[in-house]
């Protein structure tokens, strides 16, 4: 008898741990089983290609994974599987014209497991619903005329920033005062949060939550993932306290409904009169504050880099810089029209995006079977568009790794090439505000320093955003008075 349910039981455990195998071996093997798939390989089951796709980033060059392969397979549309996902990566300005052109009608915006996992409100509805909400949300406070009355309260953050961070200091750490400064804007503009020392209370759970969102969803203490997890809910914690004594003081007249995005959520209702709940906001917020800091950091930082690489880059950025500084009264802040004559500077920061993309791709959606070049596209399969496969194609950009700012005058480059905010309707809302942000960082760092790099070949990370290794040491030589 004892024998019998020794075998009973070896033949459970044998079960329960073959039938899963040979589910996830069978459901690997039926994604290669689609007729006229693009060239490619799914790599292991589960993982697929993850490791050399996020590793290439790791060791500084993102794009190697997409270039080897367009050399292996002789084509610009490939097949793999990436971050748990059967995807087709598209390259080149066809694709990302197709792509960004039909949004909502054959792909719709995806992100990984992990995204709906850190943001628990997307499991109500999806983080697609999520981002449709939040276009919604988002126009009053990013048109033209509300840009405009921000760009005082960024040259006075800006002022104040460097003077507290920078001045009187031999060195610094460029990336994480660049985080500092977008990361203040956003929580100023936002929530309307002013105090340094509250701010800095987020900054370290947001690097954290930031560098785990595309990342494996692995759930294990110590991994990224975990972190980013961790994380999130402090933040959470964090914000509801925030938007429960908004309530009370807008409720109370103590807050005017137009003060800031928090407000405007917190009055908005739909349709049917249905606001949306405390945590709602609260991930929408945190989404709002990361993308409102992180890309324009990262943006901020590599101007720096390429600032103090190329001295007569520098020196054409300072003298367009300082005809503005001039041409304003004693205490005068920036304004719509100073912004409008940064054209050589813009063009530069451009240029720097350019070659180090902060946003190097997106994931979209098959709603259909769809072809495209002769290639079957299965419904639900992934697709990934990369920047790096226009930004650094030497039939769009000539001479790719030279650092040329002429490149964006006049009409700049051909369509569909330059994508550093994506395209299409699913293009940046805050690209304006990014412009807004980065030049006022550059009219105010130029006008007070000339930098010198302290490690000439710092190595440079991805994950996702690029990040220079040891953060960017510079030293810093203040202009004489």
């Amino acid at each position: 008898m004892e024998l019998l349910l020794l075998s009973l039981l070896l033949a459970l455990f044998v079960s329960s741990v073959t039938i899963p195998l040979f589910l996830i071996f069978y459901n690997h093997r039926s994604q290669n089983s689609h007729p006229n798939l693009p060239p490619g390989k799914l790599g292991l089951p589960l993982v697929g290609e993850s490791f050399e796709f996020l590793a290439t980033g790791w060791k500084g060059h993102p794009e190697k994974f997409i270039f080897d392969r367009i050399a292996k397979y002789s084509s610009h549309i490939f097949k793999t599987n990436i971050l748990g996902q059967p995807a087709v990566v598209f390259c080149g300005v066809a694709c990302n014209k197709f792509l960004f052109s039909n949004e909502n009608k054959l792909v719709v915006s995806w992100w990984p497991d992990s995204v709906n996992k850190i943001f628990p409100s997307s499991l109500q509805t999806s983080s697609k619903e999520e981002a449709k909400k939040m276009r919604k949300l988002l126009p009053q406070f990013l048109k033209p005329e509300a840009l405009r009355g921000y760009i005082g309260i960024m040259d006075t953050i800006a002022q104040r920033h460097f003077a507290s961070e920078w001045e009187h200091k031999e060195q610094v750490l460029v990336f994480p005062l660049a985080k500092n400064y977008t990361f203040r804007l956003a929580c100023r503009l936002f929530l309307s949060i002013e105090d340094p020392s509250h701010v800095a209370k987020f900054s370290d759970p947001f690097n954290l939550l930031a560098s785990g969102i595309i990342s494996i969803p692995i759930d294990l203490p110590g991994t990224p993932f975990n972190r980013a997890i961790k994380a999130s809910n402090f933040i959470r914690t964090e914000l509801l306290a925030i938007i429960r004594q908004r309530k009370k003081d807008l409720a109370e007249g103590k807050a005017p409904p137009t003060q800031d995005i928090l407000s405007h959520m917190l009055l908005t209702c739909d349709e049917n009169g249905k606001c949306m709940n405390e945590l709602d906001i609260a991930d929408k917020i945190i989404g709002l504050l990361i993308g409102g800091h992180d890309t324009a950091s990262a943006a901020c930082t590599f101007i720096v880099k390429y600032l103090a690489e190329l001295p007569h880059i520098y020196e054409e950025v300072y003298k367009e810089q300082m005809e503005i500084a001039k041409s304003k009264a004693p205490g005068e802040f920036l304004n719509w029209d100073d912004i409008q004559k940064m054209k050589y500077s813009w063009n530069v920061a451009c240029e720097v995006m350019r070659i180090s993309p902060p946003l190097q791709g997106a994931f979209r959606e098959a709603l259909n079977d769809f072809i495209f070049n002769g290639f079957t596209i299965p419904k639900g399969w992934k697709l990934y568009w990369s920047a790096n496969s226009t930004h650094r194609d030497p039939v769009y950009f000539p001479e790719p790794e030279k650092f040329d700012p002429r490149r964006f005058q006049g009409s700049g480059p051909a369509p569909y090439t330059f994508v550093p905010f994506g395209g299409g309707p699913r293009m940046c809302p805050g690209k304006e505000y990014a412009r807004l942000e980065i030049l006022v960082f550059m009219h105010n760092l130029v006008r007070r320093f000339t930098f010198d790099k302290l490690i000439q070949d710092e190595k440079i990370v991805v994950n996702p955003l690029p990040i220079p290794d040891k953060g960017l040491p510079v030293r810093l030589h203040p202009h004489k008075a």
